[in-house]
């Protein structure tokens, strides 16, 4: 039966991550800007997020999950202004591609960035609260290995996503100019800024 819970993991992962958003832009532009291993990075960070968010909407933890839900207008402007922030930086980057692969420090940076922006989005957590309650999660859960199954199978079905993205993005890497980048950057600061708009007027009840 674990596997098959496993399995059902990977799919709900997979859909969940698939709306592309702040994560799939970061991912797609470290791909095509540092390479296929930076995009990864993203994507590890990305799905390290959702899992954390998973276990807490599974497992119910009332603790965690009544303080995410009572400060959620912080998350929102919080992750808002990181966001905003992050689009400023991705306009006012050189139009250059590298070929450096990147040190471990520089990995672990972009790791643990994604992951904060992934964990100060408080709509993750009710989208996996939202499916948990059509597959009937409180069944799997009677079973400790079947809900350890199933929070893996998440994990693994939204790094797939993330996988996936990257690998059609380093597809175009190499045909990718300086005239190109530069349009990509402009393209992808520009929308991380207005997902960080939107975010921090949804924090303050706007939207």
């Amino acid at each position: 039966m674990s596997l098959i819970y496993f399995l059902e993991g990977i799919v709900v992962g997979f859909l969940l991550a698939t709306p592309i958003g702040p994560i799939g832009i970061l991912c797609v532009r470290h791909t095509l800007v540092y390479g296929h291993r930076h995009g990864l990075v993203v994507g590890l960070g990305g799905a390290s997020g959702d899992v954390v968010y998973a276990a807490v909407a599974a497992f119910g933890v009332s603790l965690i999950s009544a303080f995410i839900a009572g400060h959620q207008q912080i998350f929102r402007i919080s992750g808002g202004v990181f966001l905003f922030i992050a689009g400023i930086y991705t306009l006012r980057s050189s139009g250059t591609v590298s070929a450096k692969a990147g040190s471990l420090a520089l990995h672990t940076k972009v790791f643990l960035s994604t992951f904060l922006l992934a964990i100060t989005n408080p709509v993750t957590l009710f989208g996996f609260v939202a499916v948990f309650t059509i597959i009937g999660v409180k069944r799997i859960l009677l079973i400790q290995l079947d809900a350890v199954a199933l929070i893996i199978g998440i994990f693994v079905g939204s790094f797939l996503w993330f996988t996936a993205l990257t690998s059609l993005a380093h597809q175009f890497r190499e045909k990718l100019t300086n005239v190109g980048l530069k349009r990509v950057n402009k393209i992808a600061g520009s929308l991380l800024m207005l997902f960080g708009v939107v975010a921090c007027l949804g924090g303050f009840g706007v939207l």
